[in-house]
Order: structure tokens, then sequence, then C-alpha cells
């Protein structure tokens, strides 16, 4: 016998319970709560009941509507059992898909909001403010602010393709090639650029890095970098250019002279404090602040670099190389050029150049030391991050020695001073 279904009149008027409509189809009242609940037997053996939504009761009309809701939801729920569905299952299926089609037009919706300069300051807030001092993390965003197309730098990151890319470094090269070498300066923003790209593509902003794809294209289509940005003074004619530093006087002559024996960057010099030095240990530790790769840096100071700062003792409570013109202020670098001037060696070299292009060629020239040591020394920053953590705590007698004959020859250019050497 066929089982008896509900009347709307019955639906309106049923008590605390379940009511049957046939079929596994049951009108469910609990309170003020009344809701359709289908009971079935899964595909794989299991009871399960599947809500079908409220039961409205309000009045006639609304409740004939949702009966003949619940009837056609339970009829096509039968039908997926007899395909060997489970209903329920497909049901949360159909939402779990509905979800990840909602989660991936929220992405592209990202992606096509996030602009590249978007992505480059967040990574620079991230990423590079901390790890690097005040000053460079500063230049690190100006290069791509001042550099790179309004077009280029406000467009979604999804959408860069690495030929406008390229385009865009080359508009860079045309303003700033000069004798036919690629500067520093676009190689730094590829590089930039390429972080940025790398760690967009990590958090799923973007599915390609157009930066790292456009290196080879930079090499094929631009000129080569040539080696010695800065113009420095030939390491054979650094001992006599020493000599006449020495018997020049005033501050600056002495600064440049410190700089010089440390083959110290000129911000390093002329911003070194008290508080950073050790004449008995004859170190200087740079703090990370003050330096490019955002780590402490340790100078091994030789004899007449330790005499220079025991000299300085005095002038300042302090700074180790005050200005003169701006009491209360570190020494301008400027300062630095005009001594330079003075000397007669200002189109031969810069500062830079001087004190450090000139060091590194004599020390791998005349293999004063390893090319590691002398690279510890000038504080160039180890690509490989597992090497760079080995060796800071290496390389102590082999730096000191190797500042300690910098400094002889210096004073002395037939000096056989050999610095000590790893076995």
């Amino acid at each position: 016998m066929a089982e008896k279904l509900l009347t709307v009149r019955e639906v309106q008027t049923a008590g605390e319970g379940d009511q049957s409509d046939g079929g596994g189809l049951m009108l469910r009242v609990r309170g003020a709560s009344c809701s359709w609940v289908l009971r079935f037997t899964a595909p794989s053996g299991r009871r399960r009941e599947m809500g079908l939504g409220t039961a409205r009761r309000g009045n006639s009309k609304d409740t004939g509507e949702s009966l003949t809701a619940a009837r056609d939801a339970a009829a096509k729920a039968r039908a997926q059992l007899q395909a060997g569905v489970d209903p329920i299952d497909a049901r949360e299926g159909r939402r779990e898909a509905a979800k990840q089609a909602e989660a991936a037009t929220k992405v592209q919706k990202k992606r096509e909001q996030l602009t590249l300069a978007r992505a480059a300051r967040d990574y620079h807030e991230r990423v590079i403010e901390p790890r690097l001092s005040t000053k460079h993390a500063a230049q690190w965003i100006a290069s791509l602010e001042n550099h790179l197309s309004a077009e280029i730098w406000h467009k979604p990151i999804a959408q860069m393709e690495a030929p406008e890319l390229l385009a865009a470094l080359a508009g860079v090269r045309s303003i700033e090639v000069k004798d036919g070498r690629v500067p520093e300066t676009l190689r730094r923003i590829r590089q930039r650029l390429d972080a940025v790209f790398e760690d967009a593509v990590f958090h799923k902003h973007c599915t390609t890095n157009p930066a790292a794809a456009v290196r080879r294209k930079m090499r094929e289509t631009l000129p080569a970098t040539r080696a010695g940005k800065f113009k420095a003074l030939d390491y054979r004619e650094a001992p006599a250019f020493m000599a006449r530093l020495r018997a020049a006087e005033g501050i600056s002559a002495r600064a440049l002279e410190f700089a010089l024996l440390c083959a110290a960057r000129t911000g390093e010099v002329l911003g070194a404090a008290w508080s950073e030095f050790d004449l008995q240990e004859g170190t200087w530790v740079i703090p990370a602040a003050r330096m490019k790769a955002g780590e402490d840096h340790l100078v091994h100071l030789s004899q007449r670099a330790r005499e220079l700062v025991a000299g300085q003792i005095g002038l300042h409570q302090a700074l180790l190389f005050p200005s003169f013109v701006k009491p209360g202020k570190a020494m301008s670098n400027m300062a630095l050029l005009a001594t330079l001037d003075r000397l007669g060696v200002r189109d031969a070299t810069t500062v830079h150049g001087l004190c450090r292009a000139t060091f590194s060629t004599w020390a791998n020239e005349t293999a004063a030391a390893r090319p590691d040591v002398i690279e510890a020394c000038l504080a160039h920053k180890e690509a490989d991050r597992v090497k760079a953590a080995y060796n800071r705590a290496q390389f102590t007698e082999e730096r000191r020695a190797l500042m300690e004959a910098w400094a002889q020859y210096l004073a002395n250019p037939r000096s056989n001073v050999v610095p000590l050497r790893a076995a």
C-alpha cells in the first residue's frame, strides 16, 4: 500500500516530532524550528539524513510551495541514489567547487589590482628594510621608483610580459649608458625586479618572472659591462701617493689616509664613531646600520691605522673625523675630494677607487691573500648564504696579516712582508 502523503493543512498543524511524507522525506518539527529532511541508505550502506531546507508554514500558499520544493529535491536525491551517487557527497562537492571558483575569482581580482609598484613596496617593507641600512633600503626602492616608467610601474604584476619589461629597461639604458657601458644602476634594477617577481610568484600573485626571462636578452642586446666603474690609482703608484698624503696637513688628509689603509668606503670612514673602536685589540667594528650589506663588519687595524686613530683622540667626543666647518657634524665627502684635488690626482682616481679598487687590484695581482680573504676585507657580501655563515668566523689571522701587509706596502713598496697564508 502506498505511503500516505502529507497535506498542506497537516504540514501547517504538525506538532513536535517527525512526520513522514513517504519515500524517506520527513517533516521535522523541533520547537519553533520546522524543516525538511530526507532519510536514505547511501551506496556505501550507511544510513544518512540530508537537510532539504526550511518548511514554511506561514500561509497555505507558502506551505504548498515549500512542500512541492521538498518533494522535488527528494526526487532528485533518489535519482542520484539509483545512479549510485550519494546526494550529500554530490552536494558538498558542488559547494567545494563553488568555493574554489569563488577563491579563484578573488585571486584573479587581486592579481589585477596588484601593480608592480604595490608588489615592490610590499617586498621592500617585508624583506629589504629589515635587512639593509636605512640609507641603502631607501636607495633600493628609489632606483625602481625613479627609473621605471609610470606605465610599467603601475601595471598589474600578473599582466607583465618579458618583452615589455625588456623595452622598459632599454629605456633606462638610453638615459644611463655612458662610454658604451651598461651602468650599475641598470643591473641593480633588473636584480631587484627579479627579487620582486620571484616573491610574487611564490605568493601566487603571478605565474611567471619576466625579470628573470630578460636577463639573457639584456646580455645579448646591451653592451658588455666593463670592469672598473670607479677610476682608481694603479697600485704601483699608491706608495708614492701615500707619502704625499702623509705629508699633507689637515683632518681630511688623515681621514683619506685611514680610508686607504682600511680599504673602507667613504661613508664608513666619515661616520666612524669612537664606540666602534678597540685600540687594544686593534679592531674597528662597523655596525650593520652603517654597512651596505646590512651586517656588522670587522676591520683589523694595521699599526699605522691604530696610530691615526690614536691621533684623533680629543678632537670630538663621539666622531673620529668631525667637521670643523659644521661643528658637531661628520666631515663631508667633499673634504676627501678636495684632498684629492689638493694632491693633483682628482682626475686620476675617485676616493672609492683609490681606497678599494687599488687595494683589491694589489691584493689579487700580487696574490697577497686568498680571494675569499680579500673579499672579506672589502665586506663584499657572499652570495652563498651557507658559505657566508661559515666564513664569518674565518680568516681572522689572514685578514689581520693582509691589512698589515697593505700598510707596509704603502709605506715601502719594496717591503718583503708576506701576509699569513692558510696551509
